[in-house]
């Protein structure tokens, strides 16, 4: 059975950071291409960012370009979500998510509030 489990979320002030991670299970972790997902109130889940199976490239929507930074291990089967300089708009729940060929799995997401 294929596990995703987000953990790191809270309750943060403009300007902080925050360190999100998801720990895989039940998968050959290395073979997937792995992403964060999140979901603000009110609205459509949007890609965060994404890293390739190796770790070798990674991508990130033009919101949080040089401000999130997405890794992995995959001798520990964990995927992980630096987020720095965080502003009231990256509020949401955060979702990591794996993806090979036509397989994606979800897990069930953590909550980032960023507020005074």
């Amino acid at each position: 059975q294929v596990k995703l489990v987000e953990s790191g979320g809270g309750l943060v002030q403009p300007g902080g950071s925050l360190s999100l991670s998801c720990a895989a299970s039940g998968l050959t972790f290395e073979n997937y291409g792995m992403r964060w997902y999140r979901q603000a109130p009110g609205k459509e889940r949007e890609l965060v960012a994404g890293i390739s199976s190796k770790g070798s490239s990674t991508n990130y929507a033009d919101s949080v370009k040089g401000r999130f930074t997405i890794s992995r291990d995959n001798a520990k089967k964990m995927l992980y979500l630096q987020m720095n300089s965080l502003k009231p708009q990256d509020t949401g729940v955060y979702f990591c998510s794996a993806l090979l060929l036509t397989n994606s799995y979800w897990g069930q997401g953590t909550q980032v509030t960023v507020s005074e």
